[in-house]
């Protein structure tokens, strides 16, 4: 007869132990867009593990929401916030020197940190992460990259027993909302200042379409899935802003679509990593992503692909990501520590590239494009010139054969001196 045994309780984080299993208690830092959702969220949600005690904003007066309960103490004093008795500072605010400030005095009172913040893990994170460490708090950031989407906790834990070697992905919403705009016909101009009146770009969008945004967050997940530590300037981005729709019509010709994508490949200790607009098949799951979606793909040597995919822009889904933070702290949940090491971007992609070209058509053209590319042992696949536009501003496309960026980039700037060309060429890559 088997013995009976005590039911098993399942362990909660010390602070819960210390004060009862009481709620967390949790200091909002920033009530912007995605601040306002996760107290939403706290507010109308009720979980019993986290309780919403303060909130810190500059000019906080005009932030006040009267849906928030009467005991939440609203403060534009962070300092006097920190010294309160708060469990979880989640700070919400972005940038690197204020905000990380606010989380290493955090972190150095052995509180816990939830943050959303990509630009400062990508630079500061493992510092931060030792910091929470030796101070007995933890710091979190599922939030960093891909908005709603549990992109962190896959690879930190659904993956953890994979030797991931590749990382696809679209990881800007304000980009694929763009560029997924542009495909249906819309100029950038008229995109971008839609995009800017829904919340998903800012004034000023050089972060996003300029591949900073996504650098930072591709970075981070370099860390986690290819367990190495790069700088984030290492990785120069190219801007989505050359775009035209003319591009459009000539990457759906060759089957394609054009999406801001960042990936990252290890091989054999060589790395290398890139971000900014690329011709993505139209039957890769890339192609199928529109408005704010993010992507990720991450290939691995046992499992293969695995896709995730779902919204990465806007004040929801970002902030599931954050309070999903905070209830696996409240939970006794801890980051799951990954090794990694410092390495350096020392290879380039082999990959075959689009190139479109403007100019004022005379003869001859093609020809010394082609000594151009043969000066530096590339190879052309097609050429594809579409009827219709004037023969002083006259776009064509040559696409190559796989070569390295770099051996491109010295064929084009030599073609770029012949006093037909309207404008430099347009360089993308082609993912295959």
């Amino acid at each position: 007869m088997q013995k009976a045994t005590e039911p098993v309780v399942s362990p909660v984080s010390s602070a819960q132990e210390s004060r009862g299993q009481k709620p967390l208690r949790i200091a909002l830092f920033g009530f912007g867009t995605v601040g306002s959702s996760v107290a939403r969220i706290l507010v109308e949600s009720k979980p019993p593990e986290l309780e919403l005690t303060h909130i810190f904003n500059r000019n906080v007066a005009r932030k006040k929401a009267d849906w928030v309960p009467s005991s939440v103490t609203w403060s534009e004093d962070a300092d006097a916030v920190l010294a309160t008795d708060v469990d979880v500072v989640v700070e919400l605010a972005g940038g690197l020197d204020t905000a990380g400030g606010w989380v290493r005095k955090a972190l150095e009172a052995g509180k816990s940190v939830v943050t959303a913040n990509k630009k400062l893990i990508s630079y500061q994170g493992i510092d931060l992460e030792r910091l929470a460490a030796a101070r007995g708090g933890h710091i979190k950031y599922g939030a960093a990259v891909a908005g709603g989407i549990p992109v962190i906790p896959g690879l930190e834990q659904g993956l953890a027993g994979d030797r991931i070697e590749r990382l696809e992905g679209i990881l800007n919403g304000t980009c694929n909302f763009i560029l997924s705009k542009m495909e249906k016909g819309e100029d950038y101009a008229t995109v971008l200042a839609e995009a800017q009146k829904k919340g998903y770009a800012e004034a000023d969008p050089t972060e996003d379409v300029g591949g900073f945004d996504a650098r930072a967050k591709l970075s981070i997940l370099m860390r986690l899935a290819l367990r190495v530590q790069v700088n984030p300037d290492e990785i120069v981005p190219t801007p989505i802003t050359a775009i035209t729709p003319v591009d459009f019509s000539y990457a759906r010709d060759l089957g394609c679509t054009i999406r801001q994508v960042a990936r990252a490949r290890r091989n054999n200790g060589d790395l290398a990593a890139a971000v900014g607009p690329m011709l993505v098949d139209l039957r890769s799951p890339m192609a199928w992503s529109q408005g704010t979606e993010n992507m990720v793909i991450a290939g691995g040597h046992y499992a293969g692909d695995v896709v995730f995919s779902g919204h990465g822009a806007g004040g929801h889904p970002t902030a599931v990501a954050v309070v999903s933070d905070l209830l696996a702290l409240a939970h006794g949940s801890r980051r799951v520590e990954i090794p990694s090491a410092p390495a350096k971007i020392g290879t380039e992609f082999d990959v075959a590239h689009y190139i479109r070209f403007l100019v004022r058509d005379k003869p001859g053209i093609v020809a010394a494009i082609t000594v151009g590319l043969a000066e530096e042992h590339i190879n052309i696949r097609a050429i594809v010139q579409k009827p219709g536009y004037p023969a002083d501003a006259l776009p064509f496309v040559v696409t190559v054969e796989p070569c390295k960026s770099s051996a491109l980039r010295r064929a084009l700037a030599k073609v770029n001196e012949m006093d037909c060309m309207i404008s430099p060429p347009l360089d993308l890559q082609m993912l295959e």
